[in-house]
């Protein structure tokens, strides 16, 4: 299973981004993705989620300025970000709970993508 994330890159403060996600492979189902983001010299942290069935929970810093969605048919998970500030540039990784098509539960994670926010 891997994870292709997309739409990352250099903004003002103030815009918007819109980042991708699709999961391909051998894949039956995925229950849980998820965006994480890592700034420099500071842990991983969650951003936002979303299950299978479309319930959702965001970090308290991001709520109001961004959307997670997802389109299973696609494998895809996005992350719709408006409003960005400067501490929000980050890599920003996907994640994703998959249940391959042999049965194994996997814990999939992007490669990230890098968003800068300049003030």
């Amino acid at each position: 299973v891997q994870l292709q994330a997309s739409g990352g890159g250099l903004v003002q403060a103030g815009d918007s981004l819109r980042l991708s996600c699709a999961a391909s492979g051998s894949i039956f189902s995925i229950n849980r993705m998820g965006w994480y983001r890592q700034a420099p010299g500071k842990q991983r942290e969650l951003v936002a989620a979303i299950t299978s069935g479309g319930s959702t929970n965001y970090a308290d810093s991001v709520k109001g300025r961004v959307t997670i969605s997802r389109d299973n048919a696609k494998n895809t998970v996005y992350l719709q970000m408006n409003t960005l500030k400067p501490e929000d540039t980050a890599d920003y990784y996907c994640n994703a709970e998959v249940r391959a098509s042999w049965g194994s539960l996997e814990n999939a994670w992007g490669q990230g993508t890098q968003v800068t926010v300049s003030s």
